[in-house]
């Protein structure tokens, strides 16, 4: 695809020289105390200022000349200057967000004239919280985005939904937008079996708002990738006044925020004693038995019975054994971050560095990240702008292995205690396991991943006329990704010589957009705002890798000194691309009706010769119905408005070739050839559909002390992106085709209140989400292989659990039974049929907060709840399987039937003997959760006491991060995910040696000069 290039017209005007003057003052808040950093700016012009410390202000203006005084927090005053010389102004501390300017696609709206589903946050939110990416801060904080950390392993990705699941198999991430450039917000790894998360990439304290994009009105402008929701982040920028300088520090330690009890030596070798003896493993039959249980121990896992060691191998797959310690050793993080901000009426700056260091609770996982930022903006005439945000971050991750490996270090949880961590011989960790001891890997390995990443935007904006406004924006995502990973000799990767893999991955992401915006009134009653653009982006990915074996010593890692360079060397590159128009039209009439359209033509690459572009559009109505006469000047209702909107979004996130008919080089011996990929091309695939209804209303009432949302939704989705299995004799393996449909239906309340406005400041806020989610057409069942209970088909929602149904255990024998279909139970697990057992989709999820402010002091609370979703802890069927194993159990396998009448749900422990330990429902539980998941309390420290030390504010506080979790769930976390993060979004709700959330305390400092 050819892109058009906008031509730039730059017309410039000499300033007309007039006559000025001085005009001074002081501003002050409601309670007479100054105000610093409130804009002072002269009414249209760019000539302006900002308060100094004590409030106070001096500026030359025009003769005749208006101020507009504004600072966030507080309601905006036009003050006319006339002859006088001095001013004095209180502001007054605003009550309503009705005039915020929210950040949507392509531009900004006030939220009473939105008439889309939007939830904005402030970059405050985020700033200073022990966190490796934004959205772990904003978790029960946005109506209808389900944020789901699926690990507690620091920079790995994060699974986040937007009113649900709107793809099977396609990404179901939504798209992210910084500055206005669409990013790389895939994984880059060819590492790990577990992705990285590029969003970590991105310092939170830069971060000026977050917009979240939920319905098609809001979203469509963006098209063909919108179906999953839109998050826009706008980084921030300096204004207009005195210099402001900001350092700050913090320092916190963590540790796992549960654990899972074990048994201890002689707990365990009391039930495996008994499984055993049970199984008949025990007796003079020297063929079949053994004589003695310290002859049955060697036999089956050369344990010695009489082992004096009890070692805590659960504990030791954390840093410190879990423990908080405050220094070397322990799980700890700490940031240092500076920032400077300002400018005069022609040049704005923001400046800021950052060093994040995290120690994981997961021994050997560490997460760091420097970066910095320059953001310019320059005002060449009053009509003519341009700026430039540019940053750059380093980023490296030592990581650990994924949960289904072997080398994940809370698979030690399976080693028995009745073996030692060390060799008592040669005092080196103990390679005589049962089971791998794979503490060895963080002796003789590493994972690292290092990341290079600069987001880049630069623009010109034009006022060509009144409200009628040409931008044209250039923005560019730069990665550089270089993985390591050694494994040496002696580890199970490793074997006896040692392995090496290397990869480099450079991905190149930019942009070119030219908007034209054009407002206008026609007549006092009509007011017009269009907007129309072009936008072409294009991505190439590069990466070269490779891999070997046999080292000399554990000192040569890099590849070049393997003996053995093997069959992971190579070498490719993708790509694609995207050109899009797209057009936008907001009317007000009479500040009270709105109305909203929007349309996009995506063209894109990655689709078929015969469905290479697509339209989508959206439109919407608003209802402001508190400005009519009958509510206008109403004691009660203060706000009140309607909204409507239906539009056509999609999601095209799959491959880049999924579409087309492929052939790559396959040598025979020395000869070079080629041979078609296993994938057959199909010229008529196309982007999943989403079509979505809104309705929503927005109110506010005893003075706005009361605000809040109500939206009901529902999202079709149709032509799902799947892979369809072909016969073998055709030559392919697979085709991508448009089959299949879901549903998303949702109901989503917000609810914030002032409770006291005096010295002692409250507000209380809250949101809850409900989403339904039902596959509506499949022609056949995804049903996955392996360790996994998931399925699709039509008629259920996405990923519900499928597998026999446990009912417990036979009080007369302790065998295990399960379920038949005519609700009648069997103790033959082959005969019990597979069932429908649970659902990991959660009926709500949502958040509550509150603040109270006094004098220097704010105490600040965030909560998070889900309700009513089901775990699979699958890693059950091993360590919770009443000794059918060598592997250690947790604690309540105590429980075990041992004679008839015993009533209990473990089953008599028989060795080897599988009794009630296949896959089954027995290990799925409630995952709802109530998480505590922030409480900070600061103090800034009085005025008068900080500038004697010639600052201007200083801020103490300290934080505690995910402190308590109320659940029945008994595994690590209930906010896990094994296998969930990558394009399978049906596979939800699986936990199997999955590392839980850490707790984190932390102490902090702002300074402010």
């Amino acid at each position: 695809m050819r892109h058009m290039f906008t031509p730039l017209l730059v017309v410039a005007a000499l300033p007309a020289f007039a006559q000025s003057s001085a005009i001074s003052g002081r501003v002050v808040g409601s309670d007479s105390g100054p105000l610093p950093g409130v804009t002072v700016l002269e009414q249209g012009t760019t000539n302006g200022t900002a308060t100094s410390g004590d409030g106070t202000f001096s500026l030359n203006v025009k003769p005749g000349a208006t101020l507009v005084i504004s600072s966030i927090g507080y309601t905006t005053q036009t003050v006319a200057v006339g002859n006088q010389t001095t001013l004095n102004v209180t502001l007054q501390a605003s009550t309503s967000t009705l005039n915020e300017a929210v950040v949507v696609g392509y531009g900004t709206q006030s939220k009473a004239d939105l008439t889309g589903a939007v939830t904005q946050l402030s970059g405050s939110v985020v700033e200073n919280q022990p966190v490796t990416s934004f959205e772990q801060a904003i978790q029960g904080r946005t109506p209808g985005v389900v944020i789901n950390q699926g690990s507690g392993k620091l920079g790995q990705g994060i699974n986040i939904q937007v009113r649900g699941t709107s793809s099977v198999t396609a990404s179901n991430r939504p798209l992210y937008v910084i500055d206005g450039v669409p990013i790389t917000f895939q994984d880059q790894s060819q590492a790990g079996d577990e992705p990285l998360n590029p969003l970590a990439d991105l310092n939170p304290n830069d971060i000026e708002s977050i917009s979240i994009l939920k319905d098609a009105s809001a979203s469509a402008i963006y098209g063909s990738r919108a179906s999953n929701g839109v998050v826009l982040i706008n980084t921030k920028k300096g204004r207009q006044g005195q210099t402001k300088v900001n350092v700050g520090y913090y320092y916190g330690i963590s540790a796992p925020t549960r654990f899972r009890q074990f048994l201890n030596a002689d707990q365990y070798r009391t039930l495996l004693s008994e499984s055993m003896t049970n199984a008949g493993l025990i007796g003079p039959d020297s063929e079949t038995q053994y004589p003695t249980l310290a002859d049955a121990y060697a036999g089956e896992g050369g344990l010695d019975y009489n082992s004096t060691d009890n070692t805590p191998w659960d504990r030791l797959a954390f840093r410190n054994n879990g423990k908080f310690k405050l220094f070397k050793g322990g799980a700890n993080v700490a940031q240092y971050d500076f920032s400077a901000s300002g400018g005069d009426a022609k040049t704005r700056f923001f400046l800021s560095g950052t060093f994040n260091d995290q120690k994981g609770i997961i021994i050997g996982n560490r997460f760091r990240r420097g970066s910095l930022r320059l953001n310019l903006d320059h005002s060449i005439y009053d009509n003519l702008k341009v700026g430039l945000n540019v940053s750059l971050a380093r980023t490296v991750n030592d990581r650990v292995s994924g949960d289904n490996a072997f080398s994940n270090p809370l698979q030690l949880n399976a080693l028995t205690p009745l073996q030692p961590q060390y060799d008592p011989t040669t005092g080196a960790l103990n390679t005589s396991t049962i089971y791998y001891n794979n503490l060895l890997d963080q002796e003789l390995g590493s994972n690292r991943a290092g990341t290079y990443r600069s987001f880049t935007t630069a623009y010109l904006n034009w006022t060509i006329l009144k409200g009628l406004v040409l931008r044209t924006e250039v923005g560019g995502d730069f990665l550089n990704l270089n993985e390591d990973l050694v494994r040496g000799a002696g580890t199970q990767d490793g074997g006896a010589t040692g392995y090496a893999f290397n990869s480099q991955t450079q991905t190149v992401n930019y942009t070119n957009t030219n908007t034209l915006t054009y407002a206008f009134n026609l007549g006092e009653n009509h007011h017009f705002d269009v907007l129309a653009g072009e936008s072409y982006q294009r991505a190439d990915q590069k990466v070269t890798s490779a891999e070997g074996r046999g080292f000399p010593t554990p000192q040569f890692t890099r590849i070049a000194s393997a003996a053995v360079k093997t069959g992971g060397n190579t070498s490719f590159g993708t790509g694609y691309s995207f050109l899009s128009y797209f057009a936008r039209a907001n009317y007000n009439f009479q500040g009270k009706y709105l109305l909203s359209g929007s349309v996009r033509r995506d063209g894109s690459s990655r689709f078929g010769a015969n469905n290479r572009y697509g339209t989508f559009g959206a439109g919407s109505v608003g209802y402001l119905l508190s400005e009519e006469s009958f509510l206008k000047g109403n004691e009660i209702i203060n706000y009140l408005k309607l909204r409507a909107s239906y539009g056509v979004t999609g999601n095209g996130e799959i491959g880049n070739f999924s579409s087309r008919r492929l052939v790559s080089a396959l040598p025979y011996a020395d000869q070079s050839g080629i041979a078609p990929d296993a994938a057959l091309g199909n010229p008529n695939l196309s982007w999943e559909t989403t079509k979505q209804v809104d309705l929503g209303v927005e109110f506010g009432f005893l003075d706005n002390r009361i605000t809040g949302e109500v939206d009901l939704y529902q999202k079709n989705t149709t032509g799902l992106l799947l892979n369809r299995q072909l016969q073998l004799v055709s030559g392919y393996t697979t085709i991508t085709e448009n089959v299949g449909g879901l549903r998303n239906k949702g109901l989503e309340i917000s609810l914030n209140g002032r409770i006291l406005d005096g010295d002692v400041k409250w507000t209380v806020g809250g949101n809850m989400s409900f989403n339904r989610n039902l596959i509506t057409d499949l022609p056949t069942p995804i049903i996955p292989t392996g360790n996994t209970i998931s399925r699709v088909q039509a008629g259920e929602p996405l990923g519900v659990f499928y597998t026999k149904k446990y009912a417990g255990v036979d009080a007369a024998n302790g065998d295990a039974l399960y379920y038949n279909a005519d609700g009648s139970t069997t103790n033959s697990y082959a005969a019990a049929p597979i069932q429908k057992v649970g659902n990991p989709n959660p009926k709500f999820t949502g958040g509550v907060n509150t603040t109270v402010n006094y004098k220097g002091f704010d105490l600040s609370a965030l909560g998070q709840f889900t309700y009513g979703n089901d775990i699979y802890n699958s890693a059950g069927t091993y360590q919770s399987a009443n000794a059918d194993f060598f592997d250690n159990q947790t604690i309540d396998q105590l429980n075990r039937w041992q004679n008839p009448g015993d009533i209990t749900s473990v089953p008599q422990a028989r060795y080897g003997a599988s009794n009630g330990t296949n896959t089954s429902s027995r290990w799925i539980q409630d995952g709802s959760f109530f998480r505590i998941k922030n409480v900070t309390l600061g103090y800034n420290l009085p005025a008068e006491l900080v500038k004697r030390g010639h600052i201007q504010t200083l801020r103490v506080y300290i934080t505690g991060q995910n402190l308590a979790t109320f659940t029945k769930y008994t595994g690590y976390d209930p906010e896990v995910n094994t296998y969930g993060l990558g394009t399978a979004n049906y596979l939800l709700g699986h936990d199997f040696y999955t590392p839980p959330l850490a707790k984190t305390y932390l102490l902090g400092v702002n300074i402010g000069f």
